[in-house]
């Protein structure tokens, strides 16, 4: 059985869900965050080095990394679900989504969130950041304003990935300009697999309010 080693209010949400959306059995080991620091604990290294989650295991094997985690359990567990075919065009389209999610789109994000941290220290760092962030929500808006998933009218793994950066980004208020994008997240928030998943994983803090 896959075991999700799975730290509260973080990343890890979305592999809960994946596998409550191809209905998979699985076990969570739950880690939680310091109160104080907001890291995680240093229990999380005895199953990865870098300390992070998600993690999963399965078999003997240990993965880390959201994307090759969705792709290890949609490749060896999806029986074909929730993914395009291999070798095909609408798949290296579906690759590319899948791991822009952390990789471009996320790392704005992120920075601009360490930078809030440092206050009026940060000031010069913001209409950079502020500009890039806005360019990664250009460039989702651009697929999402015209069709309800990124792949088109079914949900895949792309999605799963992606939807941490639009939760982030919407809990702290960038989402106004992005009504398409605003609506995509309540659409995947509502579906009952992401609703199961909220119960086996605790609080999550980035659920969309109207």
């Amino acid at each position: 059985m896959i075991q999700v080693h799975h730290l509260n209010e973080s990343r890890s949400q979305r592999i809960l869900w994946l596998l409550e959306e191809l209905g998979l059995p699985y076990e969570v080991v739950k880690y939680e965050r310091d109160a104080q620091t907001r890291r995680a604990p240093a229990s999380l290294k005895k199953v990865h080095p870098l300390g992070k989650s998600p993690v999963i295991t399965d078999e003997g094997k240990v993965i880390a990394e959201t994307g090759a985690i969705i792709e290890y359990i949609l490749r060896k567990h999806g029986q074909g679900r929730m993914m395009p075919k291999p070798d095909t065009e609408a798949y290296f389209t579906y690759a590319q989504w899948l791991h822009y999610a952390e990789g471009s789109a996320m790392t704005p994000f992120l920075i601009a969130l360490y930078a809030g941290f440092l206050g009026e220290a940060a000031a010069p760092l913001k209409p950079v950041l502020d500009d890039e962030c806005r360019k990664q929500l250009d460039y989702i808006n651009m697929t999402l304003e015209k069709q309800p998933f990124l792949m088109g009218e079914e949900l895949t793994g792309a999605d799963i990935n992606l939807s941490f950066v639009l939760e982030a980004a919407g809990a702290r208020g960038w989402l106004g300009d992005y009504p398409a994008l605003k609506e995509y997240v309540k659409r995947l928030q509502a579906r009952e697999a992401y609703k199961r998943a909220l119960e086996a994983g605790g609080p999550f803090s980035f659920i969309l309010e109207d």
